[in-house]
């Protein structure tokens, strides 16, 4: 009897950590979905599929989630990045003991679903994706990168306003312990830093720098008019200078232990950032966007984190010459996708 019941909690205890044991029929079921909130996810080719279900279909998931349950699953995924396409096949078993369905096609998914989350790991195929999405009514949050080019960014962007659906993209760095009651007002300027590890079929900083450059934005808010970059091959320091004279600084390092965090000067002191606060703080305002449809984060400082980060590219073509984020802007928006 003994034996059976520490089986019990180990098998509650290995749900509860997201493992998956091919043994789906032992664990909790999540309870049904509310109506209208039943959550969709396209892409299996990242963790943070499975960390957002493992927190939204958990028996005890606060009432902060709004009773909102990920019911189906659409794999794919990029085709072509090794590091996203081997995860995929246990990703595809790991969310199933979620009693997650796994269905063949966006088109499927959409007739399953409310709302969306759209993890795909692979940026260059947010566009095509979020149209479909966009075309059913839907409303959807975007995973980092929102997409895999500037000028994919301004497109998606732009069907949102065609199709009159607001679209929420956030890291989760947004929200990194330190930023809670933080008075932009009071800014002087920030450093900030993160792994910037660099995927050749995106944008130097777009695959994993965002996370950093995001925070950046976050603590020093818009108006960034240029920015110069610093490149090495274990190091990037990217120095934007905003409108009104403030420096902000994003470290991207590719060397070293990998962390996150950074510095805010304040006219009344510092106030030092980190740790990582964790994929909940994320989740919460992802679930007050469905439920009400207001975004946490304005389109247009999205796309100024983007124009950021590509302005930071365009200064390493040019080695380390200054390149206005209004540039980099213009030629996006007449080189994106119809």
């Amino acid at each position: 009897m003994k034996q059976t019941h520490n089986r019990r909690n180990f098998l509650k205890a290995m749900a509860a950590t997201g493992i998956g044991l091919g043994l789906s029929g032992n664990l909790p079921a999540a309870g049904k979905a509310d109506a209208g909130k039943r959550v969709g996810i396209i892409g299996l080719d990242t963790s943070h599929s499975i960390a957002f279900t493992k927190v939204l279909n958990a028996q005890d998931a606060g009432p902060q989630f709004g009773n909102y349950k990920v019911v189906a699953a659409y794999p794919y995924g990029s085709k072509d990045i090794e590091s996203s396409t081997k995860r995929i096949p246990d990703y595809i078993e790991e969310i199933k003991t979620y009693k997650v369905e796994i269905v063949g096609s966006i088109k499927e998914l959409l007739d399953k679903v409310d709302v969306v989350l759209l993890e795909t790991n692979d940026g260059r195929l947010h566009l095509e994706q979020a149209l479909q999405v966009f075309k059913a009514g839907k409303r959807m949050f975007i995973d980092k990168p929102v997409a895999g080019s500037l000028a994919d960014a301004v497109a998606i962007y732009d069907a949102s306003k065609k199709y009159n659906i607001p679209v929420f993209s956030a890291s989760s760095l947004r929200y990194i312990k330190g930023v809670e009651g933080l008075d932009k007002s009071k800014v002087l300027g920030a450093d900030t830093f993160s792994p910037a590890t660099i995927e050749k079929t995106h944008p130097d900083l777009f695959w994993y720098g965002v996370h950093g450059v995001e925070t950046l934005f976050t603590v020093m808010g818009r108006g960034c008019k240029s920015v110069v970059r610093v490149h090495t091959e274990g190091t990037d320091v990217v120095i934007g200078t905003w409108e009104d004279g403030r420096v902000g600084t994003f470290r991207g390092t590719r060397t070293g232990k990998h962390e996150y965090g950074g510095t805010v000067y304040g006219e009344n002191g510092n106030i030092v950032l980190g740790p990582y606060a964790g994929y909940e703080p994320l989740l919460e305002n992802i679930i007050t966007y469905f439920q009400t449809g207001q975004v946490p984060v304005s389109p247009e400082e999205t796309l100024e984190i983007f124009a950021f980060m590509e302005a930071a590219d365009e200064s390493k073509r040019k080695n380390g010459a200054s390149v206005t984020l209004a540039s980099v802007l213009e030629k996006a928006k007449n080189n994106k996708r119809k």
